[in-house]
């Protein structure tokens, strides 16, 4: 089968990949991270009155304009309180961050610039121009204000202007829900004593992981047997529980126990590419089952958290609405790398910060089943398909690695 380009495979994988129509209502502490599914307006006005923006004293903007004039103490007002009087020439409230001002009054002198004469008299100290430091109502926006608009990322400001206008809950985007199913009889959970040619299975952790930080939903299936009775019964179970897209782990290849693609054919999917031309991850699988999503992963563990970087990720943060884009940088060669073959290669990399500038030193070894170098990784040095040879110091492209 040819190798699909790397280009051509994720724009086909994501080529009618669109929000989910479905949203939730949820309440403003779950909203964090979450896409807006329907606009958001203001319930009430804030401020709701004229609300002083310092302590001081509030005063006619007549009375403010001269140092040395001296105002009667008629009361005071802290926030949430009122004054149930109106200031009149020659008088003063004393009033506090936050309270409404007093009838009457337009301006607050601020504590600092005023000398308490005695308990019920104060002197100005400087004048204030009319209309300082007072927070009119509606300064921030008023009742029916259009404040958040559908399909914004809600981040602590937002939810914070949502409370502020009054909202308890909000309408979001329903997260996609990612099955995923690790296949294998080789396969343990972590923590199990293993016997022989057993090993433990990982992929799936980190797979899930990358899944959240796309905005996604995960539900773990566990392993399946190479067994296509096994397989198709979790496959199911995923169809069963409304998954937008479906990850197996492993089981895509050719081999006569990669089953895969054949159980995955059989409960409908229509296959759309299978085998890239990248490195780690040639194996990659993509169809689709009606509106399911269906991605076969490498059993290799770096090549399956590599891919789900490259392919996965991009597809569940379209499908959330969410924005998404890679963490290209350009660094510099920190050793010289051998010329490319036909595949893309994305390379393990040390990524150092040297005069302003990244360098990226690839590791040594690079086999797609070293977990310790990929997590020592800050970064993979991305090669193009018969790249040249390139020396140390030479510039370079850098897919980040959070």
């Amino acid at each position: 089968m040819t190798l699909v380009p790397l280009e051509t495979a994720l724009e086909r994988l994501l080529e009618d990949a669109r929000p989910l129509s479905a949203s939730e209502s949820v309440a403003l502490h779950e909203a964090y991270g979450r896409v807006l599914a329907e606009p958001v307006a203001a319930l009430r006005t804030q401020p709701p009155f004229d609300a002083s923006a310092m302590d001081g004293y509030a005063i006619r903007g007549a009375d403010a304009g001269v140092a040395g004039n001296r105002l009667s103490v008629i009361g005071e007002v802290a926030a949430g309180g009122t004054f149930p009087g109106t200031v009149g020439a020659g008088e003063c409230v004393r009033i506090f961050t936050g309270a409404p001002l007093p009838a009457g009054a337009d301006t607050v002198v601020i504590q600092e610039d005023v000398t308490v004469v005695s308990p019920g008299m104060v002197e100005l100290r400087e004048p204030t121009r009319a209309g300082r430091n007072v927070r009119g109502a509606g300064l921030d926006f008023v009742e029916g204000d259009l404040l958040i608009d559908k399909g914004q990322l809600l981040g602590p400001s937002s939810l914070s202007l949502a409370a502020s206008a009054n909202h308890p809950r909000l309408c979001v985007v329903k997260r996609p829900l990612v099955a995923i199913i690790a296949t294998g009889d080789e396969l343990r959970a972590p923590g199990s004593t293993l016997g022989p040619g057993q090993i433990i299975s990982s992929n799936a952790y980190g797979v899930a992981a990358l899944a959240r930080a796309a905005g996604a939903e995960v539900l773990d299936l566990g392993i399946a047997p190479d067994s296509r009775d096994a397989i198709a019964a979790l496959v199911k179970k995923a169809v069963a529980a409304g998954a937008d897209v479906i990850v197996t782990l492993g089981g895509a290849s050719v081999g006569d126990h990669d089953l895969v693609h054949e159980v995955l054919t059989g409960e409908g999917m229509t296959l759309d590419f299978w085998k890239i031309a990248m490195r780690p991850g040639k194996p990659l699988m993509f169809g689709r089952m009606g509106d399911i999503r269906c991605i076969g992963l490498p059993g290799n563990p770096v090549a399956s958290l590599v891919c789900s970087q490259l392919f996965l990720k991009p597809l569940l943060a379209r499908l959330g609405g969410r924005p998404f884009r890679q963490d290209m940088r350009t660094a510099r060669l920190g050793a010289r790398m051998p010329a490319n073959d036909r595949r893309q290669d994305y390379v393990r990399a040390r990524i150092d910060e040297l005069d302003g500038e990244l360098v990226a030193t690839p590791f040594d070894l690079q086999d797609s089943s070293m977990l310790r170098v990929l997590a020592a990784s800050g970064g993979l040095i991305v090669r193009a398909p018969f790249a040249p040879a390139s020396d140390a110091g030479e510039a370079c492209q850098v897919l980040m690695l959070g």
